[in-house]
């Protein structure tokens, strides 16, 4: 009996969306490649000091804080946080509801605050790609997989729900 499970199980295929990599990863990465940059061509963003380090602390606070309410959503539901394990349910309440992509607008927030913090332009530039990766190789991958798992349920929640803000 639990073969016959196994192999209905493989022939659905994996029971997750199949990302490029973690997305804490691909931000990781290219934070680490715009200082790479900045340490072979050092950049300056020209923004005043007390301006830029206030700007760089608010976006730091405001990822946090999305990234702890996201978080306790995913708990709330009695889902998975890391994409590479099933989704048990779609997460709408929280800051799900103004977005369905918070954690990743955490994580954008960081690289920009940490660009800021290090007045690094390289880093900053670095959110652009980042972004495109996110966008094609975790976001559009996640959205055919839920939809495919939770059919009308999701489609609903994407109609309501804007994709960033």
């Amino acid at each position: 009996m639990v073969r016959e499970t196994d192999r209905e199980a493989a022939e659905k295929g994996p029971d997750h969306p199949g990302v490029v990599a973690p997305p804490p990863v691909i931000f990781l990465g290219f934070l680490a490649l715009g200082l790479g940059l900045e340490w072979a061509w050092p950049t300056t963003l020209r923004i005043d000091p007390v301006f830029r380090i206030a700007l760089a602390a608010g976006l730091l606070g405001i990822a946090g804080f999305l990234g702890v309410a996201g978080i306790r959503a995913f708990r709330r539901a009695g889902t998975n946080v890391p994409p590479h394990k099933p989704a048990l349910a779609i997460v709408s309440d929280g800051p799900f509801r103004y977005s369905r992509n918070p954690l990743y607008l955490g994580l954008s927030l960081i690289l920009a605050g940490l660009a800021l913090g290090l007045d690094s332009l390289w880093v900053l530039a670095m959110l652009a790609p980042a972004l495109i990766v996110i966008r094609h190789g975790v976001i559009a991958r996640e959205e055919r997989y839920l939809e495919a798992k939770f059919g009308d349920q999701y489609r609903q929640y994407k109609a309501r729900v804007r994709r960033w803000l």
